[in-house]
């Protein structure tokens, strides 16, 4: 799951699908030469495989990337039919853009984790494996989340030196072009001092890659700024930051301060960035029903609503997870995004930006070097 996402920032020649999506303009014609494999786990998710599937042929449609799905062939087809999206299958198969790989039982969204090993052919692990062959950059899932981790380390395994992967999101910040990246929101319960280390290490290196973030501004989730507030895991991981000369570590972050900007990558143990996580899903939709509860009623009411409404629109765009659709499974040897469980075709889009951003820039390699650091 980093920092300043690329609106002024990207460099300038480099067509970069998250600095669309979010700028709504159209991108030129997709050259074919260009586009990249990824791997979806088409049975993962609470309205798998069809609002999956369509999510995957709107991105062929605006992206520059191919599609492999993984799913089971008789539910797939048959959700294509009932969605009315045969047409458009046919045409992406045909096209040599979308290739189903058929796959055994699935594993559902309340199993335990260790259902990968019983589980072998289930979606998420031929996606797992597609990546581990090279037939495929990246892969998503919008399934079982403990699944989702326990097969990526089980088929991918860790990067050298990473005890622990985690989980990062992309927050959005009061500058629409500045989201910061916040890990660790829900892979690791508790932490000690040298996970979060790591989580700064791998931020600031996906911060720097693919957001085009010259120096990241490391920060350390905490109660206050000082540097001697907070818990024994705080204080120790201050200290571990203060003296890591790989990054900028910019200080103690307050709950306050996430979204303000003067941040690119923000640490904290699972527990409370998932917290953080579920409470800004909820922000959009209750800021929306203040405004909406707070304009006049009658006739001078819907006259101020309908100016409103394109402010309304781009506050709901900016605030909604939807928009941003997938976190970063950080520190496994593949680039693996993790969706939300009620992931529809927006949210698919959103999270398959993220996946082609992550292998276009070449962020593997650079966290290969990371790696050397630990022999």
């Amino acid at each position: 799951m980093a920092g300043t996402v690329a609106s002024s920032v990207l460099q300038p020649l480099v067509f970069d699908p998250l600095r669309w999506l979010q700028g709504g303009s159209d991108p030129e014609q997709i050259n074919d030469a260009d586009r990249l494999w990824v791997a979806v786990d088409g049975m993962g998710g609470d309205y798998a495989p069809g609002p999956i599937l369509e999510g995957c042929l709107d991105a062929i449609e605006r992206l520059p990337l191919k599609i492999r799905f993984v799913g089971e062939t008789d539910q797939v087809m048959a959700a294509t039919d009932a969605m009315g999206l045969r047409e458009r299958f046919d045409a992406a198969h045909n096209a040599g853009l979308l290739d189903l790989v058929a796959s055994g039982a699935s594993i559902g969204m309340n199993e335990e984790a260790t259902a990968v090993r019983r589980k072998r052919d289930a979606s998420i692990n031929v996606a797992m494996d597609l990546v581990k062959k090279g037939a495929a950059t990246a892969v998503y899932s919008a399934g079982n989340s403990g699944a989702v981790m326990a097969s990526a380390i089980f088929r991918l395994g860790r990067l050298k030196g990473i005890d622990r992967p985690a989980i990062g999101a992309l927050f959005p910040t009061k500058d629409p072009g500045q989201p910061v990246l916040v890990l660790d929101v829900g892979a690791n319960m508790d932490c000690k001092p040298a996970y979060l280390h790591q989580f700064a290490l791998l931020g600031n290196i996906y911060s720097r890659d693919v957001l085009q973030v010259n120096r990241p501004r490391i920060g350390l989730l905490n109660i206050g700024e000082e540097e001697c507030k907070g818990n024994d895991l705080a204080l120790k991981t201050h200290e571990l930051l203060q003296q890591e000369t790989r990054l900028h570590f910019a200080g103690n972050c307050e709950g306050r301060d996430v979204l303000s900007g003067a941040f690119d990558v923000v640490v904290c143990d699972g527990f409370t960035g998932n917290v953080l996580l579920k409470f800004l899903e909820s922000v959009g939709s209750v800021l929306l029903g203040v405004l909406r509860a707070e304009l006049p009623r009658g006739r001078r009411g819907k006259v101020g609503s309908a100016f409103l409404r394109s402010n309304l629109k781009r506050i709901k765009k900016r605030l909604d997870h939807a928009e941003h659709g997938g976190a970063l499974l950080l520190g496994v040897n593949g680039i693996s995004v993790i969706g939300h469980g009620s992931s529809k075709a927006l949210s698919v889009v959103s999270a398959l930006r993220i996946a082609h951003s992550a292998a276009s820039h070449g962020v593997m390699e650079d966290l290969a070097t990371l790696q050397q650091g630990c022999d």
